[in-house]
């Protein structure tokens, strides 16, 4: 049976959620993100900002020289978590095959929905209408036979699109698009692409198997089949959750290790505390800095029990903090994960043990 899977993006979340709740921003080239005068970057922007160039994950500084004219905001996740809740809780009444990628997007499986007479494009065009009822937001929905199909689709008709590739029309489709085009193809991958003469899906399809996992490694077997248009990934409810993290870019450079302790005790608390409401404990801490010269590295170590004091964390984090050259160079970011998760109630046990 040919799946029907349809990929939900909404619409410059973060900065729709803004516009809708503040009336005199509508309109207007919006960032929500760090402030222009401060090393913080672009969570999103608006559709008004994008005309300038304005892009996520580039420094509000820049966005502010592209555009002088622009809004910033800072963010409020805890009002973007709410609405996505409100989002996947409309998924949620056509599939239980909702797989989030984010607060704004997800996957959905309706092979098996009857509603609307079993057509996905009509399931789409529904939901759509949902979100806008409920939220007052709008979102972009692709549909298609694969997971790789359906996130294309979705960038198609934005804002507000709905767009449909056939199983006919997936072949054609992925010939003429450029590989950059490609989720799942980076631009250091596409480069390294354009430099064996591969610049569109049809130039992919002509090499083999073979000849991409030569070039490409593991990722060659991806290659191949999406050139072909085959991507049998199903969707995923339920992601297990492979790490925890917290990290912040400080307005000055610190150069003090005392400095640099005290802003890594709210972000090791704020983990420890992610984790408690998961239920889960860590085993592997991982310290990352990122110096001024924006070099980062990382430092690692893992536990033969879990993590779950502060006081313990802060004493390893204070040692791989030891293993930097913090007390030689500047630094602008500091970040701390835990991974090497495990449910909190079998961490127990095995404390015990030890």
């Amino acid at each position: 049976m040919t799946r029907k899977i349809i990929h939900i993006d909404m619409d410059a979340f973060y900065a729709s959620v803004e516009q809708r709740d503040d009336p005199s921003l509508r309109g207007r080239p919006l960032v929500v993100g760090g402030a222009p005068d401060s090393r913080g970057v672009v969570a999103t922007a608006s559709y008004e900002a994008r005309r300038f160039g304005i892009h996520s994950a580039m420094p509000s500084s820049r966005a502010a020289r592209l555009c002088p004219e622009a809004v910033f905001v800072r963010p409020r996740f805890e009002v973007y978590r709410a609405e996505s809740r409100r989002i996947q809780a409309i998924f949620r009444r056509y599939t239980g095959l909702v797989e989030p990628l984010s607060l704004d997007e997800a996957y959905l499986d309706v092979t098996d929905c009857k509603a609307c007479r079993g057509s996905a494009t009509l399931i789409a065009k529904q939901i759509k209408h949902e979100i806008r009822e409920t939220t007052g937001l709008t979102a972009s929905a692709g549909i298609s036979y694969n997971k790789f199909l359906a996130k294309l689709a979705s960038d198609l008709d934005k804002p507000d699109g709905l767009h449909l590739i056939t199983p006919d029309a997936g072949p054609a489709f992925i010939a003429e698009l450029p590989v950059g085009r490609f989720h799942g193809v980076g631009p250091a991958t596409e480069a390294k692409m354009k430099s064996l003469g591969i610049h569109t899906g049809a130039d992919l399809a002509r090499w083999s198997l073979e000849e991409l996992q030569a070039a490409f490694g593991k990722s060659g077997a991806f290659y191949y089949g999406i050139a072909r248009g085959i991507d049998e990934r199903p969707v995923r409810p339920t992601r297990e959750r492979k790490s925890y993290g917290s990290e912040t870019t400080f307005a000055r450079d610190l150069r003090q290790r005392g400095a640099m302790l005290a802003a890594l005790k709210p972000l090791a608390a704020e983990v420890l505390e992610g984790l408690a409401k998961k239920q889960l404990a860590a085993t592997t801490l991982t310290l990352k800095v990122k110096y001024h010269d924006f070099q980062q590295v990382t430092r690692a170590y893992t536990s033969p029990y879990p993590l779950q004091d502060l006081a313990t964390i802060m004493k390893l984090l204070e040692a791989l903090l030891d293993r930097t050259e913090a007390d030689k160079k500047p630094v602008r970011l500091l970040g701390v994960t835990a991974s090497g998760l495990q449910p909190a109630n079998q961490a127990a046990v095995q404390l015990g043990l030890f």
